[in-house]
């Protein structure tokens, strides 16, 4: 039964974003303010949510499977609990909302904090526009040009962060004369290697 409410859900979501794009409206961030609007403190828990990857079931907050005390992510978003409780509840009470906020999940692991530990190397992209096509194509063709192999990726989505990135780690450093080469990729505002 629990698989095919998570289905049913996440055919919804697809829905109502396919349906957003196709009426040129598809911006999932805009959707949240419009029904917070006017509650500045409730729009930054929502944001707290969305960038950390926290679901709302039933009035709680989750990463994935773990419950997250309201008390943590007040601490986050520089509110008090009182205000997660009462964001928690406009998002309960909005279909739209609930199940968007019911079928968010974290991304998962990141390299990006630990690269330097483990040897990696680190490229990170800003775009002009990320809506501007190829920039991950032509990111990974450099790299494996220059015999670096991609082991992770990660790009921020458009609609839910203010100023997206795209974050390459490799298998070892990458070396400083590549930094033009992504700066030549059509789109590429900024790159910053580490």
């Amino acid at each position: 039964m629990r698989a095919l409410e998570y289905m049913c859900v996440h055919e919804h979501i697809y829905t109502l974003l396919r349906k957003n794009v196709h009426e040129g409206t598809c911006n999932v961030w805009s959707n949240i303010k419009k029904y917070l609007e006017g509650h500045s403190e409730r729009l930054e828990v929502a944001r707290v949510l969305v960038e950390n990857g926290l679901s709302v079931k039933n009035g709680r907050v989750y990463l994935n499977e773990i419950e997250i005390p309201p008390v943590r992510v007040a601490r986050v978003a520089k509110v008090d609990r009182r205000t997660v409780k009462e964001t928690l509840s406009a998002i309960e009470a909005n279909h739209e909302l609930r199940l968007l906020f019911e079928g968010l999940r974290s991304a998962g692991h990141s390299l990006k904090e630990i690269a330097k530990h483990l040897n990696l190397g680190v490229v990170e992209i800003t775009p002009v526009d990320a809506r501007t096509p190829g920039i991950l194509a032509n990111s990974a063709m450099i790299l494996a040009k220059n015999g670096l192999s991609i082991r992770q990726a990660i790009v921020d989505d458009q609609e839910l962060s203010p100023e997206p990135k795209l974050t390459l780690i490799v298998e070892k450093k990458i070396p400083g004369e590549l930094i033009p080469k992504f700066l030549a990729i059509n789109g590429v505002a900024k790159v910053a290697i580490y």
